[in-house]
């Protein structure tokens, strides 16, 4: 095993601790039925994954991108989470709710991995 590989492994690990406590914090601070938390989770670790990207691009190592964007980013965001609470608020006929978690989730995150990527170019 390489030690990119480990480091990777790691890195995906801390990510998944990383969203279960944000998330939880989120959670009890501000409970609500849409669910914040994840938003906030996938938001900022779009956000990070855009600046790495744009490192990268801009001649850091590639390993960066590897073990922070699959690694951390990896473990940190959550596509199955947003449609886990996507199904649960449509089931409990939150209609409006359901709807805004996909198209908000696929707007911030957009705009956050953008934004990300252009802090990186352009800092």
């Amino acid at each position: 095993m390489t030690t990119t590989t480990v480091l990777l492994a790691l890195a995906g690990g801390a990510g998944a601790a990383a969203r279960f406590g944000l998330d939880g914090a989120v959670r009890d601070r501000w409970p609500s039925r849409f669910p914040w938390g994840t938003l906030l989770v996938n938001v900022l670790g779009s956000l990070l994954l855009g600046f790495l990207t744009g490192l990268v691009l801009d001649g850091a190592d590639r390993r960066w991108l590897l073990v922070l964007g699959v690694g951390f980013c990896g473990g940190f965001t959550t596509f199955s989470t947003v449609m886990a609470d996507t199904v649960r608020l449509a089931r409990e006929r939150q209609w409006w709710l359901a709807a805004g978690n996909v198209l908000v989730n696929l707007a911030a995150t957009v705009v956050a991995a953008a934004l990300g990527l252009g802090l990186a170019v352009l800092g």
